[in-house]
């Protein structure tokens, strides 16, 4: 995939190309069947799959006090893109003299000069330019008057509600880690580097990785069902992951994420660590002693066992 992070760097062959405009936080299931639609329509025409994004969100330029906690980097939402087929992105710094384009500029400076845009697909509630005053009848007739077709793509709902990423960001918040993995198509991530802990855990109930990650939404305190990556070195364990604040042992007003890796674990510790969040199994609550919790992080660790056991059979192919 190509990735140019500014005008400066965009090639002269970028086009002929079909384009989505947006941010795509999350990239979930509305965004990838924007993206699929993109693929397609390049494919039907010999232009590039594209994507014209964002960095940072435009509303910490613009409105930072309605800024968003986001929930991937520029760098994972291409990756991101690249599943879907998406050949090259362009992460445009967001800045005061980006913001003042009017519709009209924007389109032409930006979609018709520098990215030869043969198609613009983009959601329903689209909208661009200065104050925002572009929205998607603006971006057709500019179309028309440019040489470009414009196509909405519908929104998508799950279960009645429609995916978007605040309803994602909302979901995480209050530990509904299985509906936004269904919205995301994956399980939502938590990446960072592995620091020491006290040790306390170690000591008294069961050994842990604490997890320290630069990620902005992060879910509500409670004990998980995990899955857990080595980045460094390609290991998987499945695991359960409490965040919260320690109440047991006194402690608070620090967050802590600690991962408590199920079965075997050998080698040496991981430095770089993903917890993917697959379900939640409970509140975190203070217990009366170390030794109540560790009898009820057994409990838990039961039910994590049962849990990956059946997904494990449910996800074994069918054999001839």
């Amino acid at each position: 995939m190509r990735i140019f992070r500014s005008l400066a760097e965009v090639p002269v062959d970028f086009g002929p190309s079909a384009i989505t405009i947006g941010n795509f936080d999350g990239v979930h299931l509305g965004h990838r069947r924007i993206l699929k639609r993109v693929r397609e329509l390049a494919a039907a025409n010999g232009w590039r799959p594209s994507v014209l994004t964002f960095d940072p969100h435009p509303t910490t330029v613009v409105a930072p006090h309605r800024a968003p906690r986001l929930l991937t980097s520029p760098g994972e939402r291409v990756s991101l893109m690249a599943e879907e087929g998406i050949e090259q992105a362009l992460i445009l710094p967001f800045d005061r003299a980006l913001a003042a384009l009017s519709p009209d500029e924007f389109v032409r400076q930006l979609l018709v000069e520098r990215l030869d845009t043969r198609a613009v697909l983009v959601g329903e509630n689209f909208c661009f330019g200065r104050n925002q005053s572009g929205n998607t009848a603006v971006l057709r007739a500019l179309g028309e008057k440019l040489g470009f077709t414009v196509e909405i793509v519908d929104a998508v709902a799950c279960r009645g509600r429609l995916v978007s990423s605040s309803a994602i960001r909302d979901l995480i918040r209050r530990g509904d880690v299985a509906t936004a993995a269904r919205y995301l198509k994956r399980p939502y991530a938590l990446e960072g580097e592995v620091v020491s802990g006290r040790g306390v855990g170690s000591r008294q109930t069961v050994p842990t990785l604490n997890l320290a990650t630069p990620a902005a939404v992060i879910p509500a305190s409670g004990v998980y069902l995990t899955r857990t990556r080595d980045l460094g070195g390609g290991r998987r364990w499945d695991s359960l992951t409490n965040v919260g604040y320690r109440p047991t042992f006194g402690e608070s007003g620090e967050l802590s994420i600690e991962t408590y890796l199920l079965g075997d674990f050998s080698g040496d510790t991981p430095g770089r660590i993903a917890v993917e969040f697959l379900k939640r199994v409970r509140e975190e609550r203070r217990f009366g002693s170390p030794e109540e919790l560790k009898a009820r992080i057994g409990q838990d660790a039961a039910i994590a066992t049962r849990f990956f056991r059946r997904l494990k059979e449910w996800v074994r192919p069918i054999r001839a």
